[in-house]
């Protein structure tokens, strides 16, 4: 599924414009990302699951192309774990 079949989806159950849907899909996403950002780095949506930021540490790896080594830097990163609800749903 695609972004605008989700919001074409949304929009007919909630019976508003595409227009409406789209903008709450938005700021959902956008409200997702600060809050991952911000201090605490996590958010729980009871129903779908836990969206984490991670520490990513430093580590050394290989350039496929060329076969040098290379250092790769520390980042953060995304982790999502799914809950129960989601799960069963999938299963």
């Amino acid at each position: 599924m695609t972004k605008v079949e989700l919001i074409d989806q949304m929009a007919g159950e909630a019976g508003i414009s595409k227009a409406a849907a789209a903008k709450a899909l938005n700021s959902l996403l956008e409200n997702i990302a600060k809050a991952i950002k911000g201090k605490g780095g996590k958010i729980t949506l009871p129903g779908l699951g836990t969206f984490s930021k991670v520490a990513r540490k430093a580590r050394k790896g290989v350039n496929p192309a060329t076969g040098e080594k290379i250092t790769i830097k520390a980042r953060n990163a995304v982790k999502f774990r799914a809950g129960k609800a989601l799960k069963d749903a999938v299963a």
